[in-house]
């Protein structure tokens, strides 16, 4: 398995200015987000099958903020924060030292605010889907700052030429291809300042040139005053939406169960890492959910998988981020305050 190594923050010095500013990165760090890290990734391998990682090994170092990563045939992508990287694979390898070919450029700049940048590949292999988070709250540092952003890109593998595949989502993160389909889902984080329960974060199939609301609207066609002026032309072509998550569990994660291992009901449907959120009492999210699905569609109300990473004092001992399955049909979690990986298996042990 190949995993991010707690991918820092990049310099953003524009970002989260001022009183508020401070005051965000307060309450952000005792919710358990900002620990220390580096621009690597690293490979760890479970060489006998036991569900333990023998080795732990860097693959690729001197990054910058790498987040998404994407194997395709021998070419190995990784996301930075500001453009998608190819490296070459070869099977075993347990390091690369080739510096890597820049395919396309990823809207990054001295604020980019929401700074994780996923990729996943088409079924095909001839694209790339890359998201890539909006520039502030509700566009308070002006639309301009938001060029490209907000959305999910689609990325020509041969030629790095690429196009807005969606917009309108306000931080997009985890993607999968459905289950037992080929629509493209993802999990998006949803605006602040609202109150404890608006806005909901989601998890929807994302439509070709579709427009999902942000920063004018939410779930679908519910007006965002704050923001001026008002585009009533782009409301009125925002659509919801497929399922809630709730608000400000902060939905990072995201992986069809496959051929997990796991028992019923976790046969049919989605795991979702849910980071938690920060600004909100009392916290939700910190936790692993799966959502069920039927007939391609989510059906049902969220599961908990993995939970109990907040104590009664809403301290956080860890974040889930990413989620996998394995080999074996063991769920995987990266958890980057914890900084390990824990592996949920169907065994009574």
């Amino acid at each position: 398995m190949v995993n991010i190594e707690s991918a820092p923050t990049p310099p953003k010095p524009d970002d989260s200015k001022g009183v508020k500013g401070k005051i965000m990165k307060t309450v952000q760090k005792r919710a358990g987000a900002g620990a220390p890290t580096g621009n690597r990734i690293v490979l760890l391998r479970d060489a006998d099958g036991d569900g333990v990682a023998e080795t732990k090994t860097v693959f690729i170092d001197n990054l910058n903020s790498p987040f998404g990563m994407a194997l395709v045939g021998s070419d190995f992508y990784v996301a930075n924060s500001d453009a998608i990287l190819r490296f070459p694979y070869v099977a075993g390898q347990t390091r690369i030292t080739a510096k890597g070919t820049k395919l396309t450029d990823l809207p990054a700049g001295t604020i980019n605010h929401h700074w994780t940048k996923n990729i996943i590949a088409s079924p095909d292999g001839s694209k790339l889907y890359a998201t890539v988070g909006s520039n502030s709250n509700v566009a308070e540092n002006g639309m301009a700052a938001e060029e490209g952003r907000a959305a999910i890109w689609e990325v020509d593998r041969a030629t790095g030429q690429k196009r807005l595949f969606a917009t309108g989502l306000r931080n997009p993160n985890g993607m999968a291809w459905a289950p037992g389909g080929t629509d493209l889902w993802t999990v998006a984080n949803e605006r602040d300042e609202l109150g404890n329960d608006l806005v909901p974060d989601y998890l929807t199939s994302v439509k070709q040139g579709a427009f999902y609301g942000w920063p004018y609207s939410y779930y679908g066609q519910h007006v965002d005053d704050r923001v001026k002026p008002m585009r009533a032309d782009l409301v009125a072509k925002a659509i919801p939406p497929d399922y809630a998550l709730g608000a400000h569990v902060a939905a990072l994660g995201l992986v069809p169960a496959g051929k997990t291992s796991l028992p019923a009901p976790f046969s049919d449907g989605v795991f979702i890492g849910e980071h938690g959120s920060w600004n909100r009492k009392p916290p939700v999210g910190y936790k692993v959910v799966f959502v069920p699905f039927a007939g391609g569609k989510p059906n049902g109300q969220p599961v908990d998988v993995l939970s109990g990473f907040v104590n009664d004092q809403g301290e956080a001992f860890g974040r889930p981020v990413g989620v996998a399955i394995d080999a074996k049909g063991a769920l995987l979690v990266a958890d980057d305050v914890g900084n390990v990986i824990w592996r949920a298996t169907g065994a009574a042990r």
